[in-house]
Formats: C-alpha cells, sequence, structure tokens
C-alpha cells in the first residue's frame, strides 16, 4: 500500500473516530457503531459469495451464535470481554465448519437451501434451549466491562471502530494472499483449480470458517451494543438483507461491503423521514449523471447501459417531490430500489462507479531482487517409462469413450495423441488427471499408481495440463493466474499471512519473482497486470501453459494448444515446446495441426471412437493406412 492511500486511509479512520465527540447523539453514534458492526458481518460474507461464487443464506444464524455465545458467557459467568468476544469467534467458526464440511459438497440452489436450513434450524434452537438462552424472553446485557471499568457509548464505538479496522486489515491481507488468489480461482474455474493443485473442496471450507468467524465477531458485538438479544433477530430477513448489501454494494471489494452495510441500516431509516428521503434522492440522482457522464466521455459506457440508471435515479427524485406520506409506499420503494440496484447494476454500485470512472485497481511492478528460480524442477533421472496406461476403459452409460487403451511416455519425450473429433483424445487427458476414474485399468505415473486419486493430488505429484477450452480465472490478472499454479510453493498459513510474518512475506516476494519469469518464458511478462480475460486468444493459450508450468511438473499435457492460432502465433508456440522440453519437462500433445505434431513429437498414438488404432514414429504413423482412413484422409 502506497503513502498516499496509507494517509487517506487514516484521515477517514481519524473522521470516523471523531464522529460521536461532533455528533453527541447517542441515536446518530448508534446508528454508524451498527453499520460497522454489520460491515465485519460482511467482510467475510463476501469471502464466500464474491470470492468463491457460493451463495449462503446461513450467515444470519452464524451471526446468531456469535451474539449468544458473548450473551451466554455473560449471563452464566459474566465473562470479560476479551473472553466473550473471542469465544464467539471461536464457537461460530466451529459452527461454520460443521456446516460448511457437508454442505458444500453440493453446490448451486442446493447450497442455498442447506445453509438456510441451517439458519432455521438455529433460530429455533434458540428458541427452545431455554436452559441456556432463556428462549422467547431473551437475554439482557449491559455494555462491556473491562478491568473494573463500564465502557460508555462512545468508548464502545471505539472498540467497534478498532475491530472494524482489524477485521479489514487482516480480510484485506488474506485475500491479497495465496489463500485469497485460491478462493477467487474456485469461482473463475474449480476444475481448473483441482488441476491447479488447490483442492476445491478444501479451499471451500477454508474460505466458509473465516467467514463463519468473521460473523461470530460481529454477533458478540451486536449483542453489547443492543444490550438485548431474541431468537428473532436472527431471521431469514436478516440473511436476506446480508446478500443483498453485498450485491448492491459491490463484491470483491470491501469498500462495496463499507457501502452495503450502509445501505440496508441507513435506507429503512430514510424511509421513515420524506424529507431525508427526498434529499437522498437528490444527491442520488447527481452521483450518477456525473457518474455517467464521465463513463459516456471516457467511452466505457454505452448510452443504452447509461440511460438506465440516469433515468431511474430521476425518476426516484421525483417521485419523492409527489409522495406527501412515506407510510403506504415505504416497501414498495425500497424493493424497487433493491430490484433495480440487482438487475440494471450487476457489478453493484461500486463496480458501476469504478467502470464509469474507469478507476481500476493499479499494480505496482515487482522491484524485488530475489532470484527467480529455474522455469522447472522435472529431472530427466529415473526410470525410462514415466507415464503407463494399461487396459484404461472410460464407460458413460453404454458409450465406451475410451476402450482398452494401452499408453506408454518415455521420459524426456513429446509424445503425440492424434485423432478425429470424438476420438477420445480429451477423455484421455480427464482420466491423466483424475477428471474422470476410469471404468476399468490402470495408470502408473513415476512409479505410483494415478487411479482413485484427486486432480489436486495428482497435479501436486507432477502432472500439470492446459485445456482444450481455455479455463483461466478471467478476473484475475496474468500474474494472479500464475500465482495460483505457484500455490504448493507457499508453507506459510494464515497466522502467517495475516500478520505478515518475514515467512510469507520472503515467500511471497520469491514466488512472485518466479511468476514474472515464466511469464517472461512465454513473452507475457509485459501483460503481466492485464486481466486475463482481456487478453487475445494467443496470449490465453500461452498463459495456460505458464500457469502450468508453475507447478513444476514433471509431465505437461498439453490439449490442442495450437487451435485457433495464426501462423506467427503457432511459430511461437513450437519454440516454446522446443524449450519446456529442453528444460526436462516430458509432454504429451494433442493436436489436429498435423504439421505441428510431425515436426515436435518424437512418437505419436492415434484414437479413433475410443481405441488405439497405431502407434509409432511420426513418419510411421503418418504412413500408415488405418490412419490415413480413419483420420488424415487420402490425396
Amino acid at each position: 500500500m502506497n503513502l498516499k492511500k496509507l494517509a487517506l486511509g487514516a484521515l477517514a479512520i481519524a473522521a470516523v473516530a471523531a464522529f460521536p465527540l461532533a455528533s453527541g447523539n447517542p441515536y446518530y453514534i448508534h446508528l454508524v457503531e451498527t453499520i460497522m458492526i454489520y460491515a465485519i458481518v460482511l467482510f467475510g460474507l463476501d469471502i464466500v459469495v464474491g470470492y468463491t461464487g457460493q451463495v449462503s443464506l446461513g450467515h444470519a444464524g452464524l451471526f446468531g451464535i456469535g451474539a449468544y455465545t458473548a450473551g451466554v458467557l455473560i449471563l452464566k459467568l459474566d465473562a470479560p470481554v476479551y473472553l466473550a468476544v473471542p469465544a464467539a469467534i471461536a464457537v461460530a467458526a466451529v459452527f461454520g465448519a460443521m456446516l460448511a464440511l457437508p454442505a458444500l459438497r453440493v453446490t448451486g440452489p442446493y447450497l442455498a437451501m442447506v445453509t438456510l436450513a441451517f439458519g432455521t434450524i438455529i433460530q429455533i434452537l434458540i428458541n427452545e434451549m431455554t436452559f441456556l438462552t432463556e428462549g422467547p424472553m431473551g437475554i439482557t446485557l449491559t455494555k462491556p466491562l473491562l478491568f473494573g471499568h463500564q465502557f460508555d457509548e462512545t468508548e464502545f464505538y471505539w472498540l467497534v471502530l478498532a475491530l472494524l479496522v482489524a477485521s479489514l486489515v487482516f480480510v484485506h491481507r488474506v485475500l491479497r494472499s495465496q489463500l485469497g488468489r485460491a478462493f477467487e480461482a474456485l469461482r473463475g474455474s474449480p476444475v481448473a483449480s483441482d488441476c491447479m493443485g488447490v483442492s476445491v473442496y478444501r479451499y471451500k471450507v477454508y474460505a466458509f470458517v473465516i467467514s463463519a468467524a468473521l460473523a461470530g465477531l460481529a454477533g458478540s458485538l451486536y449483542a453489547y451494543s443492543e444490550q438485548y438479544i431474541s431468537p428473532n433477530t436472527y431471521n431469514f430477513e436478516l440473511t436476506v438483507m446480508f446478500l443483498l448489501a453485498i450485491i448492491m454494494g459491490g463484491r470483491k471489494t470491501r469498500t462495496g461491503a463499507l457501502l452495503g452495510a450502509a445501505i440496508i441500516v441507513m435506507l429503512p431509516k430514510l424511509l421513515d423521514d420524506l424529507q431525508m428521503f427526498r434529499i437522498g434522492a437528490i444527491v442520488l440522482a447527481i452521483v450518477v449523471a456525473i457518474s455517467v457522464a464521465v463513463g459516456l466521455k471516457r467511452g466505457k459506457l454505452t448510452r443504452q447501459a447509461a440511460a438506465i440508471p440516469v433515468v431511474g435515479s430521476i425518476a426516484l427524485a421525483a417521485v419523492s417531490f409527489k409522495l406527501q406520506t412515506m407510510t403506504d409506499w415505504r416497501l414498495s420503494i425500497f424493493g424497487l430500489i433493491t430490484l433495480f440496484v440487482v438487475y440494471y447494476l450487476q457489478d453493484g454500485i461500486v463496480g458501476f462507479v469504478r467502470n464509469a470512472l474507469n478507476l481500476k485497481a493499479k499494480h505496482d511492478r515487482d522491484t524485488t531482487t530475489a532470484p527467480a528460480a529455474a522455469l522447472t524442477r522435472a529431472s530427466t533421472a529415473g526410470e525410462a517409462e514415466l507415464l503407463k496406461a494399461s487396459g484404461v476403459l472410460m464407460q458413460f452409460g453404454g458409450l465406451k469413450a475410451l476402450n482398452n487403451v494401452d499408453l506408454i511416455v518415455r521420459r524426456g519425450s513429446i509424445h503425440g495423441l492424434i485423432g478425429p473429433n470424438g476420438s477420445g483424445k480429451s477423455t484421455m487427458m480427464n482420466v491423466l488427471t483424475g477428471i474422470y476414474q476410469p471404468t476399468a485399468g490402470t495408470v502408473v505415473f513415476a512409479g505410483n499408481a494415478v487411479n482413485g486419486r484427486t486432480s489436486a493430488d495428482i497435479a501436486l505429484s507432477g502432472i500439470a495440463r492446459t485445456f482444450q477450452n481455455v479455463q483461466l480465472f478471467g478476473e484475475m490478472t496474468a500474474l494472479q493466474n500464475v500465482l495460483v499454479g505457484l500455490h504448493h510453493s507457499f508453507n506459510s498459513n494464515l497466522v502467517d499471512v495475516a500478520l505478515h510474518l518475514p515467512r510469507y512475506l520472503r515467500e511471497d516476494r520469491e514466488q512472485r519473482a518466479r511468476a514474472h519469469a515464466l511469464l517472461d518464458f512465454v513473452g507475457l511478462d509485459a501483460l503481466a497486470h492485464e486481466e486475463a480475460r482481456n487478453l487475445p486468444y494467443g496470449k490465453q493459450r500461452l498463459l495456460e501453459i505458464a500457469r502450468a508450468l508453475a507447478l513444476d511438473p514433471q509431465l505437461l499435457l498439453l490439449d490442442e494448444p495450437a487451435a485457433g492460432l495464426t501462423a506467427p502465433d503457432i511459430k511461437e508456440l513450437l519454440e516454446i515446446i522446443r524449450k519446456i522440453r529442453g528444460a526436462g519437462v516430458t509432454v504429451i500433445l494433442i493436436e489436429h495441426h498435423m504439421d505441428v505434431v510431425m515436426s515436435l513429437c518424437d512418437r505419436v498414438s492415434v484414437l479413433d471412437f475410443g481405441q488405439k488404432i497405431a502407434e509409432g514414429l511420426p513418419a510411421e504413423v503418418q504412413a500408415d493406412e488405418k490412419v490415413i482412413e480413419a483420420y488424415l484422409g487420402g490425396t
């Protein structure tokens, strides 16, 4: 973080800290306090929703667990704040793990329903366990007591602010680390994540546990803030409000979480006061108009895309002056505003403003002097047969995609795998990398069986791959994509990351240097900070190769790397593949460009309808009658 951003952050914190002294109104102090508490929940929820792409409807339950953990400890044991708050964090994290371990084996609407059921069950248990929670009567608390001193409203406000800043720093550091890159990769492409050695299931659980811990922290602070907790507070409505806050504010941004928290706290209040609603509507219309005007001038918005938010905000301001009372229209207006933001501003308010004003995050060039490691640690020493597949059968119902296929790949060679579309080439790749478990047959790599192992485990054992259809993490930069491939090189844990201990800082510096070396190897270092989805197609293919090389593979599987490339791009690709083999990496190449296969491969295997019909030297295969009939065609 540069000095300018640090100074602005310090000024913002100082301004928020001074608010109680400037205001002196307990109501407004409590309002801002609630926004800060909700923001802590949203920091955690954004990890699950914004980064890993999972929909959780159970965070109100986790929020309630944090509140009731603190409340019960205070009620039963008169626990001080320095014990009640950490206990709330720990208990919520444990419940988060208990929910995540079974729930995250499902995805999409099924996960949403499981987490919704969890939240409902928690609310029922809190209501029924009267011996512990006082049931419907709730628990009454006071502001925290610390070493005999009772906090007043302003002092507790400062405590919440301090914990908000600590949570912000913690989340920011986690999401900028190898953990955050792993979380974001899960959303971009779960299959590619697994094939990069990042276990999809494991890191989803990690994300959920961290998110639950933050919800527990916020819940304990909420209990102290309200000084009364009851089961009805932690209901489905609160869960939906948290989710809407992330969507409206903008995912993958701490600014969006803060804005979302302010919206869900302040908007209902604004809709209670007609005069305040009119002022808010006018301010909103002005901000939207300015953002759209700048966006149009810079060519970041089309006229159609710009018209909708402008017309909508002006219409809202006009309606506010037509209304005489808010009583009958409050819920309708709230619903319309929410629908408008969710439907038309799909990147949230922060995302819309950033896009309109072209406020992209700036990436500083790495100036580290850490030496870049060799491109690969692959060795040509070892058994001559690096990979041996025997009698592989891959059956989908009655279809045999692979039928008793044998394949031997010698260490240090480039082995071609060719055949017509639908012959089973990519299926073979998926079997070798654990995406598919073969119906029958064995696969042995470097003397160890591959059958039954996960894709992540196989990747870490030394098999890397690219994909027939590019599977990059589109919202991440080229550098971040390669750093995901280097995930296995990090040994630092959550504590190292959160406190920026020397081990993490050293590893981060070294792996960033290596990532730049890999990008330079494929000619992409100048585009290191460009989002992968914005790269030309040929460059995306090269980026996939750089990311695969980051795994330090002994065996690299290239699935149609020349597909869709221009002649100059293919020439560049050939040179890169030769350099990869020169570095000691064995290559299996699937390709339809026969000139590429003939010029690169030491041996070639040919598949047709799931069966191997030929194998040998490129010239021998090219002259084989079966291959000519099935694939190459006659003259």
